[in-house]
């Protein structure tokens, strides 16, 4: 037993002199990626928050009406202003404005909003008989949500906007 307690040794001062740099070289090289991923992470949060928004107009698009009736009188889904085709029931339909700032906690974000009709629609109306014959329209809504991401540094970034783009089709009904 006392032949063991003996034999054992520590590190001399030229190994530990030898492995301080070493150490030293490979906790920098991990101190120099924590700024990259925090960019990461914060880009990925800014993204998933354009996506949120993007998707939260959606669905205020989709519970909008756009009732085929005869004569046609509601049309809350109209085609954008941007858009050269009229609505399909010829009314003057309300529109989704644009954001250039969307109210706190999401001022850094801008929300635009493009309706157009994606299919010619032949929906005939017969006042007399309140009929309606033909195909029904169909649209297509086009929401982006811009932001500019932020740098490494928290400051704003040179690459200039980043933009999410969700489209959805909706049908007449």
């Amino acid at each position: 037993m006392r032949r063991l307690i003996s034999n054992q040794r520590g590190m001399t001062l030229a190994e530990v002199l030898v492995a301080l740099p070493i150490i030293i070289i490979g906790l920098l090289a991990l101190l120099s990626a924590i700024p990259i991923s925090t960019y990461a992470t914060r880009e990925g949060g800014q993204t998933s928050t354009a996506t949120f928004l993007a998707n939260q107009r959606l669905e205020q698009i989709r519970n909008a009406q756009w009732l085929a009736t005869c004569p046609a009188t509601v049309d809350t889904l109209g085609v954008s202003s941007s858009s050269t085709t009229a609505p399909v029931d010829g009314s003057a339909a309300i529109t989704f404005a644009d954001e250039s700032s969307i109210a706190a906690p999401y001022a850094a974000y801008a929300r635009q909003v493009r309706i157009t009709d994606s299919v010619a629609s032949t929906t005939v109306c017969n006042v007399a008989t309140g009929a309606i014959t033909g195909t029904y329209g169909l649209r297509t809504v086009t929401v982006t949500v811009t932001y500019l991401p932020l740098s490494a540094t928290g400051t704003s970034a040179v690459s200039g906007l980043r933009s999410v783009v969700v489209n959805m089709q909706i049908a007449q009904r």
